[in-house]
């Protein structure tokens, strides 16, 4: 089923079952129209999803895989429009826990049969960018505390000395310069007087079109039944004896449901607040605005028909990787001497790229690769993402029965997303069967993988993660 169209002016309902219909031209008399519009029938669900990012997606399409009857509601045009469009897409294993490191290892396979994982024909798919990643070593977050993830989990590696590090990465300066420092202080541009190396994962890579892995998720889940309604605003959410009883939207169509899952990205704290649930939450969500530059990666860098190693240096405070075409993406990775861009409204956030955060990343990108240029005039693409304080995310039931949350996701959690859908399914069938998640977490066989992840590291409750390294590396 293509998904060409998603994006016109008005709502689309989308079916497995039915081409894309107007909701506007059910029928040609004028005075029906009007007549609905007064009187909007309610509609009835077993579960509404909010939000139709890759995450939204991916948890509807393995909710109607186990027979779940599903509405997504999201109030942009299209899937995949929100923080999943910013994006920078990299598939990495480097996380501070066992189950973050296995989740993201599961999801590698899905994203390497793609069209498998999906199931269905959903016209242009993306791609999977096998370009191996390397993560210098930093003081804050030292090869010997994760790298016995990686041997717990299976994950293949290679330990690099500063010497493997240069020759298998051209141009590069493996200078030490911990802590990340301000761009326009003497300090910043002191010589390094150690080295460094760092731990290189041959299987990382990226997506090529975060957008489109989004769209590729909701055209599965539509083949498998799901509905999505677009440009449409949850304005309440209903409750009756202690719990979810259905969400009402912006032009008054109220949808009846037993489970309502929180995936609106930057915009689920509004959600929560709606419905009166974060009492028991001990650790908390916000908005952040992001910043993403892109540039010309220097001469070298990108070996002959292929793209070169993505880097993950939280040495300099930042993060870089290539793309087809000879382009690099560069962003930041929350150093300590960096403002952060927290926002009461993420509607607030300015979405055009600034000089100075632009100026920051790309200069600290170019004291890792001395022969990167740094252009007078900022281009990329500026997100708001969704982080929880420890930037571990939230996969969870709630105080309020029905409720669910997938949160805190933004920055780290898009190469997870095939997993995460999984995950949100198994809860919502194992609690709303009865299960005490909070008490006995329920335990997720990875069916790629055959590993067994925890599902209580991402609980509304847990202790926070002291073993993040507090930035988007997690």
């Amino acid at each position: 089923m293509s998904l060409s169209g998603w994006t016109g002016a008005d709502t689309w309902l989308l079916s497995g079952s039915k081409r894309p219909e107007r909701l506007d031209q059910t029928r040609d008399s004028a005075e029906f129209v009007e007549r609905t519009e007064r009187m909007r029938p309610d509609l009835s669900t077993d579960v509404v999803v909010v939000g139709a990012g890759v995450i939204g997606a991916a948890i509807a399409l393995e909710l109607a895989r186990v027979g779940r009857r599903v509405i997504v509601v999201d109030k942009a045009g299209a899937a995949g429009q929100g923080s999943t469009s910013a994006s920078s897409a990299v598939v990495r294993y480097n996380f501070s826990t066992s189950a973050g490191v296995a989740t993201a290892w599961e999801s590698h396979y899905c994203w390497l049969d793609w069209a498998a994982h999906l199931g269905h024909e959903v016209g242009d798919l993306i791609r999977f960018e096998q370009s191996g990643l390397v993560m210098l070593d930093v003081d804050a977050a030292p090869r010997a505390g994760w790298l016995p993830l990686f041997d717990e989990i299976g994950v293949p590696y290679e330990e690099w000395d500063a010497e493997t590090l240069a020759a298998r990465v051209p141009g590069i300066d493996t200078g030490r310069y911990w802590p990340p420092k301000r761009i326009n202080t003497d300090e910043f541009w002191a010589d390094a007087r150690t080295r460094l190396g760092g731990v290189y994962t041959p299987d990382a890579g990226y997506i090529t079109d975060p957008q489109l892995a989004a769209h590729n998720l909701a055209g599965a889940a539509a083949a498998e039944g799901a509905e999505f309604r677009f440009r449409s605003l949850v304005t309440a959410v209903e409750l009756g004896d202690g719990r979810v009883r259905a969400v009402v939207l912006a032009d008054g169509t109220r949808i009846a449901c037993d489970v309502l899952i929180n995936a609106a990205g930057p915009w689920s704290g509004k959600l929560n607040e709606m419905a009166g649930v974060g009492s028991d939450f001990t650790v908390t969500v916000r908005s952040m605005r992001q910043e993403v530059a892109h540039v010309l990666a220097p001469a070298g860098y990108h070996p002959d028909g292929g793209i070169g190693p993505s880097v993950a240096d939280m040495d300099l405070g930042t993060y870089f990787r290539g793309e087809i075409g000879g382009g690099l993406l560069v962003g930041g990775t929350e150093p300590e001497c960096d403002p952060f861009e927290w926002l009461d409204d993420p509607d607030d956030a300015d979405l055009n790229p600034t000089m100075a955060v632009f100026e920051a990343h790309v200069t600290r990108a170019a004291r890792r690769l001395p022969e990167l240029t740094v252009p007078n005039r900022a281009r990329g693409v500026v997100g708001v993402y969704d982080v929880t304080e420890d930037w571990t995310p939230i996969y969870d039931r709630t105080e309020l029965d029905g409720f669910y949350v997938a949160i805190g996701t933004s920055g780290n959690q898009f190469k997870n997303a095939p997993v995460v859908g999984q995950f949100m399914a198994a809860l919502v069938e194992q609690v709303e069967s009865g299960a005490d998640h909070d008490a006995h977490p329920v335990q997720f066989l990875a069916k790629n993988t055959g590993l067994q992840i925890d599902l209580g590291t991402f609980s509304r409750k847990r202790p926070r993660n002291t073993s993040s390294s507090g930035t988007v590396m997690g």
